[in-house]
């Protein structure tokens, strides 16, 4: 299965440290291996999923979704205010 980052993915991870980075990419490769790991979301984030981890004691959230045969990663990013970023990229894309 290919993925893809968005736009907004691509600047959020471009922020991260080298160790956070190869923790992420562990849990890329998680959700690559099994696609509904994370939790799919309702209402106007309806076919949006929702993957929550940890690095360095910091829950982050990453959102992506299923585009034919692509997983295309959307965003990453602490819980503060996330959803609402979420949607206002979702909205103006």
């Amino acid at each position: 299965m290919k993925v893809i980052q968005s736009p907004q993915f691509a600047r959020k991870i471009k922020k991260f440290h080298k160790k956070q980075k190869k923790t992420l990419d562990i849990h890329i490769r998680k959700i690559i291996d099994t696609p509904q790991l994370g939790q799919e979301k309702k209402g106007d984030l309806k076919g949006i999923f929702v993957y929550t981890f940890k690095i360095q004691d910091i829950q982050y959230l990453l959102a992506y979704r299923f585009l034919k045969n692509r997983i295309e990663l959307i965003t990453v990013g602490p819980h503060e205010n996330y959803y609402r970023d979420l949607k206002g990229y979702l909205k103006n894309r």
